[in-house]
């Protein structure tokens, strides 16, 4: 962050971000396990209810925050903030934090460079394949080296005697939900930040300021749903709280397809108010039984696995809302750059289309999936 703030050149800074996005993808998976190791499995519902609202209620603030520090101040100031709070994290964390078993493993570099070149040719090429200004073929050539790159690492890291990361947990039916059909929805949520302020602004008109403060309304769901999540998993169960509310999420991306610029702003933010109880909710409970049958021994790898998906679904929302909206232009003879309401509106359909799709394995989880989680 201090070399971010202190950057002359563009070079520069990008050089500091990638520095700042490989400490911060250490931190994830870390602090996850940190905590679940030590968490009994009749407190994994409270705990990863915690656990999931920074992370949901991080990219609905920033960017008011980041707009409103970058206009009052300077951009400077977004990363120099982080200094006082990362000083204090450090000291918190060698405080509180013990040290848990040291492995000696070995480092898994072919696993590390296969899986991370897959990773980025993956993303790449799906954001590649959203921009008008360049060939078909250059996404669809990355998308199938990152595939391929993907399923050669998920070949090594199966054989190998000291993989970058065990894969094992993908057998168990409560993991395999939050991994799939998790990253199908963590997905399509993660185009509504992106989708909405642009629809606001170029397909309605709207000023940078009075979309960006409509997003608040999703903070505000999130809010007023926190206190609720651990009552309606126990309530209802882990497989009824994701197939009714993951539907309920495909429905709010439908609505959203139906918004105009002269739809009052109340029922304007009122949808995006229920909008952000059903993210909080489904969030939370996909997070929570993914943990539900996954022994301590292959905890570290759960962990792991679980945040490298997460951090790629969160790259990956923007890139397919990117790409939905390519495609609703192209569909309707339009032009991305001058996108119209109605491509908007033919975007969020194709959205709402992959929020079903990632219901699909909700509905195929046992009526009982994660019980030992719930108080009877």
């Amino acid at each position: 962050s201090l070399l971010c703030a202190l950057s002359p050149s563009l070079a520069m800074f990008t050089a500091a971000r990638v520095l700042q996005g490989i400490g911060g993808a250490m931190m994830v998976p870390i602090g996850r396990l940190v905590v679940l190791r030590d968490t009994p499995k009749d407190a994994l519902v409270r705990t990863i209810a915690i656990l999931t609202w920074p992370a949901l209620v991080a990219p609905i603030l920033g960017p008011p925050l980041g707009g409103w520090i970058s206009t009052h101040w300077s951009w400077h100031w977004i990363f120099l903030l982080n200094l006082p709070l990362g000083t204090a994290a450090f000291v918190a964390a060698l405080w509180l934090i013990r040290d848990g078993e040291h492995r000696t493993d070995g480092f898994d570099l072919p696993g590390f460079v296969l899986s991370g070149l897959g990773f980025a040719l993956f993303m790449g090429g799906i954001e590649l394949a959203s921009r008008a200004d360049l060939p078909a073929w250059a996404g669809v050539t990355a998308l199938l080296a990152g595939l391929g790159l993907l399923g050669l690492s998920a070949r090594h890291l199966r054989h190998t005697e000291n993989p970058l990361f065990g894969l094992a947990p993908l057998g168990i039916a409560t993991f395999r939900v939050t991994a799939v059909g998790g990253s199908l929805f963590r997905t399509a949520i993660g185009t509504a930040p992106f989708l909405l302020p642009l629809m606001f602004q170029l397909g309605f008109g709207w000023s940078a300021v009075r979309a960006g403060s409509l997003l608040l309304w999703l903070f505000a769901g999130n809010l007023a749903m926190k206190p609720a999540t651990t009552w309606a998993m126990q309530r209802f169960g882990f497989r009824r709280v994701l197939v009714g509310n993951g539907l309920m999420v495909a429905a709010g991306f439908a609505a959203c397809a139906l918004l105009q610029a002269d739809t009052p702003m109340p029922a304007i933010a009122a949808l995006l108010f229920v909008c952000g109880m059903n993210r909080l909710m489904q969030f939370t409970a996909l997070n929570t039984v993914g943990f539900a049958d996954v022994p301590a021994a292959q905890m570290r790898d759960a962990t792991t696995l679980f945040s490298v998906l997460q951090q790629m679904n969160a790259g990956m929302g923007i890139a397919v809302g990117a790409l939905a909206l390519s495609l609703a232009c192209l569909l309707r003879g339009g032009d991305a750059a001058h996108a119209a309401t109605a491509d908007f509106h033919l975007a969020f359909w194709l959205i709402a289309g992959l929020a079903l799709l990632a219901v699909i394995d909700s509905v195929r989880l046992p009526r009982d999936a994660g019980r030992n989680l719930l108080r009877h």
